[in-house]
């Protein structure tokens, strides 16, 4: 017995007045029984509907090759990936790029377009050399130099605690 005649029989005991457990108990189909019959109540049919919405566009082997190239090179745009996809066949675009990525846990980021220093994170960390400039040998035995310079830019350190030392 196929899918369609086991359906079309549930719809006719429901029809003769059989409950859910009665008709799955003959039939050896338990979970399905309601569902069919509220598909048939609400439809008037018992075969599969077509599916909502469109088919992807791009297949399971053009999604794994699109994570793969972010993968390796972060930076590529989505229009760089919508340009290789096309060049191996597919008729996708950008917005569909980004659509794949954001459904496998990747966000959108634009690139930096402005340089992480400042001209002000600049001239703050030179304000204590500007000011030592004219200073005589003998004060500049005293000064402790440090290999590393620490730039704090961002977080609670960046914060100006005192007015003398605020230089933004």
């Amino acid at each position: 017995m196929g899918a369609k005649d086991v359906r079309d029989k549930i719809v006719d005991l429901h029809k003769a007045g059989l409950g859910y457990k009665t008709i799955g108990k003959q039939l050896g189909e338990k979970v399905t029984v309601g569902a069919i019959i509220r598909k048939w109540k609400k439809h008037k049919v018992t075969v599969s509907l077509p599916r909502s919405g469109a088919p992807c566009k791009i297949s399971p082997r053009g999604v794994s090759v699109i994570m793969r190239t972010v993968r390796n090179h972060p930076r590529t745009t989505q229009e760089d990936l919508a340009n290789d996809l096309k060049a191996a066949g597919n008729k996708i675009t950008k917005k569909t790029t980004g659509n794949t990525l954001r459904r496998e846990g990747l966000k959108f980021c634009s690139t930096r377009k402005v340089p992480l220093l400042k001209k002000a994170y600049v001239l703050a960390c030179l304000k204590p050399a500007n000011e030592h400039l004219n200073d005589s040998e003998e004060n500049w035995v005293k000064v402790l130099w440090s290999v590393e310079t620490k730039i704090k830019l961002f977080g609670i350190n960046s914060l100006c605690l005192e007015e003398e030392e605020c230089c933004l």
